[in-house]
């Protein structure tokens, strides 16, 4: 066949033991402080990205509402909104639109994206921060954008360091399960 299946998958997992090796801890830390004040505080805490940086938010909302007994909700899960959003207003308000139902000073918005170059979530944690919101990025250094746009415009910022987005969107989910399991360990549940 002329390809090795081991040379690949192990070249894969090398680079992703690394990217998970070299997070930050302080910002991974920073993230679960903040979702810890947010749940103190009573707040909600609002999930947002695209394609497979989509489906990390959903699953992440149902892990932590109900195994946290947290407000959680995954902007990309009412998809007759979503949709709705984009055709009556433009793609990239579509999270916008629905945070400007949903969010409340003090709550927490999570944006997920592996570029971190996404005109939706990066008006959508612009919206949330205009409206009192606590921010976050969990995103990665796709294409050496060193996590993009989204940077510098959220209270913490989680660049996971590789260029692979498969790999970033992997640790995306590990970052919400370590983030959830931290704070069932700190409150016993």
């Amino acid at each position: 066949m002329g390809f090795d299946f081991s040379d690949f998958a192990n070249s894969y997992i090398r680079d992703l033991k690394q990217a998970l090796d070299d997070i930050s801890m302080e910002s991974l830390e920073s993230f679960w402080e903040l979702v810890e004040m947010t749940r103190k505080e009573g707040g909600s805490v609002h999930f947002i990205g695209n394609g497979g940086s989509a489906a990390t938010p959903s699953h992440s909302a149902g892990d932590w509402s109900k195994e946290l007994s947290l407000r959680t909700i995954a902007h990309t899960d009412n998809i007759s909104s979503f949709t709705a959003w984009a055709n009556d207003n433009d793609y990239s308000n579509v999270f916008v639109g629905q945070l400007s139902t949903f969010v409340r000073t003090g709550d927490l918005v999570v944006a997920y994206t592996g570029s971190g170059n996404s005109p939706n979530v990066i008006n959508g944690i612009n919206f949330a921060k205009e409206n009192g919101c606590r921010t976050v990025a969990v995103t990665g250094n796709y294409n050496n954008m060193a996590g993009g746009k989204i940077v510098s415009l959220v209270d913490v910022a989680i660049v996971v360091p590789t260029k692979s987005m498969e790999r970033i969107e992997d640790i995306q989910l590990i970052i919400n399960h370590i983030i959830k399991e931290a704070i069932k360990s700190h409150h016993g549940l």
